[in-house]
Parts: C-alpha cells; sequence; structure tokens
C-alpha cells in the first residue's frame, strides 16, 4: 500500500477531507511548522502520528527545508500532500520530491498565485473562481494541473463568503486528485497532467448550483 504524508500550518481541513476520504493509500504522518497548530489534535485523534518541525527553529529557510525533508524521509512516502502549508519551499527541497508533490491553491491558477485570492478576484470582478490541484514546482503555484474547481462570483460576495465557497470545493477535488495518484492514474506529459483513460485531468470542473 502506498504512503502519503501530509503538511499543514494551522486547522487543516483539507487534511480532514483527506483523513476522511477511504483513500487507496496510508497517512504515514500529518506534520506541521507550528507545534499550536489545531489540526494535529484531529491527526492524533485519528490514530496519526504527528511531528513538528518549528520553522521558527532554524535560522534560515534552507535549514528549515532540510529539517523538514529530513522528517518526511523517516516516513518513507510515495506522494507529499501540502494542505495549507504556509511557507514557501526552497528549489533544493521541491527538487527532492519532484513529481510526488501535490498543492491545492485557493484560485483558478494560473488567475491569481500568492495569497489573497478571494479578494483579488472580487475586486478585478471575475465571474468565475475556484480552486486548483497542482504538482509543485520551483516556480511559485505554476506547477503543472491535475484538478481544478469552479464556483460563481456573486455580486455582494465578501472574501469570507467566497473563500467558504471555495473551500467546499477544496474538499471535493483534493481528495479526489490524491486518490488518482495512489492508484497509478496520474502521469505528466509535455507540462500537462494526463489522468489515465480520461482527457487531461485539468478538464474536470465543479460547479455549485446556482444561488
Amino acid at each position: 500500500m502506498k504512503k502519503f504524508v501530509i503538511l499543514i500550518s494551522g486547522r487543516g481541513s483539507n487534511m480532514r477531507s483527506l483523513l476522511d476520504a477511504d483513500l487507496p493509500g496510508r497517512c504515514a504522518a500529518v506534520i506541521s511548522n507550528r507545534p499550536d497548530a489545531a489540526g494535529l489534535d484531529f491527526a492524533k485523534a485519528r490514530g496519526v502520528p504527528v511531528a513538528v518541525v518549528d520553522h521558527k527553529a532554524y535560522p534560515s529557510r534552507t535549514e528549515f527545508d532540510a529539517a523538514l525533508a529530513t522528517e518526511i524521509d523517516k516516513h518513507a512516502p510515495d506522494l507529499v500532500v501540502l494542505a495549507g502549508f504556509m511557507r514557501v519551499l526552497c528549489d533544493d527541497f521541491v527538487r527532492r520530491f519532484d513529481g510526488r508533490m501535490l498543492n491545492i491553491h485557493p484560485s483558478l491558477l494560473p488567475a491569481f498565485p500568492g495569497l489573497d485570492t478571494h479578494a483579488k478576484a472580487i475586486g478585478l470582478g471575475v465571474r468565475l473562481h475556484g480552486c486548483t490541484v497542482h504538482f509543485v514546482t520551483a516556480s511559485l503555484d505554476s506547477g503543472p494541473i491535475v484538478i481544478q474547481a469552479a464556483v460563481p462570483v456573486w455580486p455582494d460576495d465578501t472574501p469570507a463568503r467566497l473563500a467558504a465557497r471555495v473551500l467546499e470545493q477544496e474538499h471535493v477535488i483534493y481528495p479526489l486528485a490524491v486518490r488518482w495518484f495512489l492508484a497509478g492514474r496520474l502521469r505528466i506529459e509535455n507540462g500537462r497532467v494526463l489522468l489515465e483513460g480520461e482527457m487531461p485531468a485539468q478538464a474536470s470542473l465543479c460547479v455549485p448550483a446556482a444561488q
């Protein structure tokens, strides 16, 4: 059975959706860069081993990333899953886990990389917003796209309301993407993610019913 490790920084709502998804693999550990991350208690209650690599204990990002990679390697995972992990990872770390590290970002990439995506979407008046699961590369929020989900942006939306609607879709598509990986159904070809037996995985779209 394949193993995966989940990295979190806070409450770990996407981590919870993954642990509840009955995936074809075993979560070998949940690791946080914050000792007070609420998601650690949930993981422990589910019997999942947890670890903390506190970024504040390291004088540089490179040293933190090296310590984090060492902790991950203890569990020999087939996949590393970033689930609200709020640290930018250095190039050496990304290369170490190349092709086996996924992230979920709260926008329809390549639109709105980085932070404050919901406020940016509202501010620019876009009609569709959403979330993206992608492989992690050295370029921030720019790796090959696995799957996306879209939600409408309503005229009276606030960033908080829009974020809540997007989060519901994150909890749908992230377990699906991880399931595909663990089942060996994903491959990267010419910078695009292909799903075995299907059209390119990024063609998948989830849109909730109208308001």
